[in-house]
């Protein structure tokens, strides 16, 4: 670990923060007052954050061009609580007037945030839920936030911070056949322990980043909040720009660490020597490898979710179970992370 001087450059959180801050040269550990570019909500509106607005008694938010509305977590409504909690988040989103109210319909809020170009390099996003690290595969800085706190963004648009120190990760090679992004993270966790990366960014480095895909790089983002990281950022490069490129998204700032940026500690990984893994409950810092799991009868297996409903992940399955039966005692659910996803697995075939 380098020592922190006045000559010391920033890394990635570090200069996203100043960038968003009145102190363009802020230092882990200052506390700061932020501009946010962008909130993600979700049912937690009608779950928590309506009740906390109205003790404000405003009569609007502070811009509703920045703010993402979406139900993901329960549809359709299992239940009449959920029913009337999407009523609550309805009459929320009406009544002051959210500009990006995406409904119910184009799946999790992780995954179509950023397919419909709302997570661009450079930004300073916050959301209702704390799988929003996501965003950081896009080299923004992003992280999940309570329903007070929400509240004043709503009001102000501004969120206080502690700036975090930064965990640097090298990778170097790429992974296996087989190996996916999230036995990389997973052993990661593994090594930090989930309390390992608390309030701290991880900022991701290396040759070995450009062998990932944005697929891969968001399922490593998504899950840095299991080492209780505060956000998981990755070097931009040409594959981020393709894929904004391809959604036609060109306003942005690619955000680069100072060649003399200050880690508080540094970690090396080989992609090649990552083996598939799984996490046992009851944590997910209990990672062993599969090939060390005795024959274990499962009675359903899921694939989705915002860490791994993605269209690599989908491929991956359908490799493995080609010219194969699910067992009859088994259920398998499959559900893609988004309608973009769905559609794109069912025109592969």
């Amino acid at each position: 670990m380098k020592l922190l001087t006045e000559n010391s450059g920033k890394t990635i959180a570090e200069k996203i923060l100043s960038e968003h801050s009145s102190n363009k040269s802020v230092s882990p550990g200052e506390f700061i007052e932020a501009d946010i570019d962008l909130v993600m909500v979700h049912e937690q509106i009608g779950g928590r954050i309506h009740k906390e607005y109205e003790k404000l008694e405003l009569d609007k938010v502070w811009d509703p061009d920045k703010i993402f509305f979406i139900l993901d977590h329960w549809v359709p409504a299992p239940s009449i609580e959920a029913a009337k909690m999407h009523q609550d988040c309805r009459k929320f989103a009406k009544k002051y007037k959210f500009k990006h109210d995406i409904g119910m319909d184009k799946g999790i809020c992780h995954q179509v945030l950023p397919e419909l170009g709302f997570a661009r390099p450079g930004m300073l996003i916050v959301g209702s839920d704390s799988h929003t690290t996501t965003y950081g595969a896009f080299n923004c800085f992003s992280t999940g936030i309570g329903a007070t706190d929400v509240s004043v963004v709503f009001a102000t648009g501004k969120l206080w911070f502690m700036v975090p120190e930064t965990q640097k990760f090298s990778l170097k090679g790429q992974l296996r056949e087989k190996v996916m992004s999230k036995d990389l993270i997973l052993q990661i966790i593994r090594d930090l322990s989930i309390g390992g990366a608390e309030y701290k960014s991880m900022e991701f480095h290396g040759d070995g980043v450009k062998s990932l895909s944005i697929d891969s790089r968001m399922t490593v983002s998504n899950m840095v909040v299991e080492a209780g990281a505060k956000s998981g950022i990755f070097i931009p490069d040409n594959k981020i720009v393709e894929w904004l490129k391809g959604r036609s998204i060109s306003n942005y700032k690619l955000t680069m660490p100072d060649d003399n940026a200050v880690y508080i500690e540094e970690f090396n990984y080989d992609l090649s020597q990552i083996v598939p893994v799984v996490a046992k409950p009851p944590s997910p810092d209990n990672v062993v490898p599969v090939s060390e799991l005795p024959e274990i009868k499962i009675d359903q297996a899921f694939l989705g979710s915002c860490t791994n409903g993605r269209l690599e992940d989908l491929r991956q399955a359908a490799q493995i179970l080609k010219n194969k039966k699910i067992h009859p005692d088994v259920r398998l659910i499959v559900i893609p992370a988004s309608q973009e996803n769905y559609l794109k697995a069912i025109r592969e075939g």
